[in-house]
């Protein structure tokens, strides 16, 4: 049995429960809903232990292609894929992956993100009392996207909304919880001394990031000083989405000391770090990974790595790294 916005229907939940309790078989109900608050409260009362969770997100690149052979990035089995053209990325990634844009091509996007901006805070966000004034929180919410692919600064979000810092922390861990953004924590080791211990913002769709931040067009992102961040952005959260789809938390981090060394993804499996730049370039070189080698300090194996970019080809650029191209990464096939 599915059971649609199930957050709806408090009392099912305990009925449930005792069905589950009294059954072996495996997925006897499926539970769906569009207010995460209100349904994980539910289930986490009365069905904790006893549920399967697979956090949905707006579609990937694969799913808008419908490539059902999509298979999961994984830096021990690189893929090669369908080039990607640089004009089609930005488009892409300034019109994000919500369904119904996808689904009617005559909708206008920016009517269509008024309205899920406007239903989310009066439908979600009001009924939770954290937040009192709704202006506010819509400056606060077009200052982080504003800022995605960059450091979190609390102190700068909360200038921006005319907010205090313990305010800003509050409402950042609504967006958080409800799925809209997503927090890259820093790499943590004993044996590195200097490293940072500020999360970096990923907007989980670019396409309502790109809105809120107020772009006009694909091509003025791509000019911008900014078209770095929601490239960086775009990849990770792809990345993530593709993994959320199989019920899969990947271990990912970024590296960041206080002499501004950074790499800029770091996947973590099997007590082996696999490091990899983010670039907005068709012309990767050595230099770009050379703060790899910070990661030799830390008493873990480090393996395979390299430069995700708009380079054409996947191939090797030393014995140990590669030239990855970004369709390698949303899009690649068995």
């Amino acid at each position: 049995m599915l059971v649609d916005e199930a957050q709806y229907a408090p009392n099912l939940f305990s009925y449930i429960k005792m069905k589950v309790d009294r059954s072996d078989e495996n997925g006897m109900y499926w539970l769906t809903g569009s207010q995460q608050f209100h349904l994980m409260k539910n289930v986490s009362e009365s069905l904790a232990g006893r549920v399967g969770i697979v956090n949905l997100n707006s579609f990937m690149y694969s799913e808008i292609k419908r490539n059902t052979s999509k298979v999961l990035f994984d830096p021990l089995n690189l893929k090669k894929a369908e080039k990607i053209d640089v004009n089609e990325l930005y488009e892409l990634i300034y019109k994000g992956g919500m369904p119904a844009l996808y689904k009617d091509s005559n909708i206008d996007s920016n009517i269509y993100f008024q309205g899920y901006l406007d239903t989310y805070i009066s439908r979600d966000v009001r009924e939770l009392t954290e937040v009192g004034n709704v202006d506010s929180f819509k400056k606060f919410i077009v200052s982080v996207a504003s800022r995605t692919g960059e450091q979190l600064n609390y102190s700068a979000l909360a200038n921006d909304a005319g907010i205090s810092v313990p305010t800003a922390k509050s409402w950042l861990s609504i967006l958080t919880s409800s799925g809209l953004v997503y927090l890259l924590e820093p790499y943590m080791s004993s044996e590195l001394k200097r490293i940072t211990h500020i999360p970096k913002i990923i907007f989980m769709d670019t396409g309502l990031a790109c809105f809120l931040a107020g772009w006009d067009s694909p091509r003025e992102l791509q000019l911008s000083s900014s078209s770095g961040h929601y490239l960086e952005t775009y990849v990770v959260s792809e990345i993530i989405k593709s993994y959320n789809a199989r019920g899969i938390r990947p271990n990912l981090s970024y590296y960041r000391d206080k002499d501004k060394n950074e790499i800029d993804l770091i996947f973590y499996k099997n007590n082996t770090l696999y490091p990899f730049e983010i670039k907005k370039t068709a012309s990767p070189n050595k230099s770009m990974i050379k703060n790899f080698d910070l990661l030799s300090k830390v008493n873990k194996k480090v393996g395979t790595g390299g430069i995700i970019c708009l380079y054409d080809d996947l191939m090797h650029l030393d014995e140990k790294n590669f030239i990855i191209p970004i369709s390698s990464v949303i899009n690649g096939k068995d």
